[in-house]
C-alpha cells in the first residue's frame, strides 16, 4: 500500500476533447533493477465520454470505503505538494493546483459535473481543460481500488499531467498528450518518493504497471491509438520515473 507519510496527510486517461481529457491507466512499471512484466488484468477508465448507460468494471472483492476515500486525498495531496515544490525547477510562472470535483456517481450522471456543457461519462475520469479541474466517477475508483491502492494515486498523478499540460507553453506539450501524461505522472509518484512524502511498499510497483497495461489494452474502455498500447505506456512512464519532469519535455523544446 502507498503510504503518504502522515506528516504530509496531517502531518495521481482518455482520448482528449475539445473541452476535456479523459483517461484510461493496468500497469506493471519496473523499479530501475526490474524489467517490465505482463501484469494481471485490471480496471480500465475510459478514453473519451461514453454513453450514460456504458458498462464498467465492478469491484472484485470487498474494500474499505474509508481507506479509500483517505488514499483519494491523499493522492491529491502529494502530487500536488511535488508540482508545488518543484514547478520553480522546471518552468517559469507561478504553480496553481487545478480544482478537484471528483468524484461523481457515474449511475446518477444528472447529477455529475459538466465540462463546458459536455455531460461527463460513467467510469471516466478527466480533466476538464476551460474549468480546470479533475474529476472521476468514484465507481471507477472502487474498481481499481479493488486490485490495490495504487490505483487511486495512478489516475490522480495521470489527470494532474494534463492539468499540467493545460499550464505549459505550447512548444513544452507534447503532440502525444496521453503518454506525456504518463511520464508526468511517473515524474510526480517516484518525484515524491525522493522527496520522501511518499513510501512504496510490496506490491505496489505490480499495482502501479497492472494499471497502465489495462490502459494500453484495446477494449471498449480504452483505444491504443488515443493512448498508446501497454509498452508505450509504461515506456512513457519509467521514462517519467527515472528521468523525472524534464525527460517529459519535447528534446526540440526549451523550458
Amino acid at each position: 500500500m502507498f503510504n503518504p507519510l502522515r506528516s504530509l496527510i496531517a502531518l495521481a486517461l482518455g482520448g482528449a476533447l475539445l473541452a476535456s481529457s479523459g483517461c484510461a491507466l493496468k500497469l506493471d512499471v519496473p523499479s530501475s533493477d526490474e524489467s517490465p512484466r505482463p501484469g494481471a488484468s485490471a480496471p480500465r477508465t475510459t478514453g473519451s465520454p461514453q454513453p450514460a448507460d456504458a458498462g464498467g468494471p465492478t469491484p472484485s472483492k470487498p474494500i474499505n470505503e474509508a481507506e479509500l476515500q483517505h488514499d483519494i486525498a491523499a493522492a491529491q495531496r502529494v502530487v500536488d505538494a511535488f508540482w508545488r515544490r518543484h514547478w520553480s525547477d522546471h518552468f517559469t510562472g507561478v504553480y496553481r493546483s487545478p480544482r478537484i470535483r471528483g468524484g461523481y456517481d457515474g449511475n446518477n450522471l444528472a447529477a455529475a459535473p459538466t465540462c463546458a456543457g459536455q455531460p461527463a461519462a460513467k467510469f471516466n475520469a478527466f480533466y476538464c481543460i476551460p474549468e480546470d479541474y479533475i474529476a472521476w466517477d468514484i465507481n471507477l475508483m472502487r474498481a481499481g481500488y479493488a486490485e490495490g491502492d495504487a490505483w487511486v494515486y495512478l489516475i490522480i498523478a495521470h489527470e494532474w499531467g494534463h492539468a499540467i499540460q493545460n499550464r505549459l507553453k505550447v512548444n513544452l506539450v507534447a503532440l502525444q498528450k496521453e503518454l506525456q501524461a504518463d511520464c508526468l505522472a511517473g515524474a510526480a509518484l517516484y518525484g515524491a518518493k525522493a522527496d520522501g512524502i511518499l513510501i512504496f511498499e510490496e506490491g505496489d510497483v505490480k499495482e502501479l504497471s497492472n494499471g497502465l497495461v489495462a490502459v494500453g489494452d484495446e477494449t471498449e474502455w480504452t483505444n491504443p491509438r488515443d493512448h498508446g498500447d501497454p509498452i508505450e505506456r509504461i515506456t512513457a512512464f519509467g521514462r517519467g520515473r527515472d528521468g523525472g519532469v524534464r525527460a517529459c519535455l519535447p528534446k526540440t523544446a526549451g523550458a
